[in-house]
């Protein structure tokens, strides 16, 4: 089976491309630049962008399946340049949908976020069948459209898709802004950690190589036209996860500065059907997680620096640098 990866330079999809060539698949990067992951000769690589209809056709040539990484998913960007967000998030993947259609791709995977839950709150485990409300931030809302013109096309014209909303990723390349990499910079430097409000706003965590599994095995027969959550095992605060960092890498302060406009306290979400349907469950724990991510840093760049060293893990296929991050 070939497999277009939009996004496959960057921090998801190069662990995505890595676990289909041990596979046996045979993944093809859809990026803007290539991958610092992989060597030209190892896996096919098409550069373009998502909004060009013929890279998008050159791309998709031969493809049985997508897996739609690419996206700008670091929120501050998207606060700063929601214009930009419109346009890779929402006509980006509409332009991939419309080649999917075209070229009658058999599968559409499309990454999306349990930020679509909003704060859920409720007490017990939201589900992928927990009516979505009005969104909060314009991220969100980005990826909700993404979802409803996913399976629109699959109402309209039949094109095969599966939806996985995504827990927060982290570890080994991912961009140095992300919170598991800021705080393990900041920590290795012996600076302080900032935590934005009070830091008992919880992230649904999930090691990248454990998601990388999670997204090839939805591309079996049973994930057709369904949804997952593909989460780990924890909630994780964020006072948790600057602790954790220092545990890992040596003492620092913590301080606490003032919350930003639309952070979300994050909820309790389910990763039961994954597990079930799937046979996907995580296997890292968050600690774990983290120390191998540190033990990354320090192997990738030798230095205390080494965090900070890569501007460009993070990128993703489609406009103006895509960042995807934190999906």
């Amino acid at each position: 089976m070939r497999v277009l990866v939009t996004g496959g330079s960057g921090f998801i999809g190069s662990h995505v491309v890595d676990l289909m060539q041990a596979r046996g698949l045979e993944p093809r990067i859809f990026d803007l630049v290539k991958s610092p992951h992989h060597r030209a000769s190892d896996v096919e690589t098409v550069l373009g962008d998502l909004c060009d209809r013929d890279a998008v056709r050159k791309a998709l040539d031969g493809c049985d399946a997508i897996v739609h990484l690419a996206a700008v998913a670091d929120v501050d960007q998207v606060t700063k340049e929601p214009a930009l967000a419109d346009r890779v998030n929402v006509r980006g993947t509409q332009a991939l949908l419309d080649g999917a259609r075209e070229l009658e791709i058999g599968r559409f995977v499309y990454a999306s976020t349990i930020w679509v839950y909003g704060d859920a709150a409720d007490p017990e485990a939201v589900d992928e069948d927990t009516p979505l409300g009005l969104p909060k931030h314009f991220y969100t809302a980005t990826k909700i459209a993404g979802e409803m013109y996913t399976a629109a096309y699959t109402e309209l014209y039949g094109l095969e898709h599966t939806i996985l909303r995504f827990g927060i990723p982290y570890g080994p390349r991912s961009r140095p802004t992300a919170v598991v990499a800021a705080f393990t910079a900041k920590a290795l430097a012996g600076q302080p950690l900032t935590i934005a409000g009070d830091g008992t706003q919880s992230r649904r965590f999930v090691y990248v190589e454990d998601l990388a599994g999670g997204v090839v095995a939805s591309l079996v027969p049973v994930a057709a036209n369904r949804v997952y959550n593909l989460v780990g095992r924890e909630n994780t605060s964020v006072r948790s996860i600057a602790r954790t960092v220092r545990d890992v890498v040596g003492d620092v302060p913590i301080v606490h500065i003032e919350g930003r406009a639309g952070d979300l306290k994050g909820g309790n979400i389910s990763g039961e059907r994954a597990a079930r349907e799937l046979g996907w469950e995580p296997t890292t724990t968050f600690a774990e997680g983290v120390r191998r991510y540190v033990d990354w840093v320090t192997e990738e760049a030798g230095t205390r620096r080494a965090a900070t060293a890569s501007s460009t893990d993070g990128s993703a296929a489609a406009v103006l640098r895509q960042e995807s991050a934190e999906l």
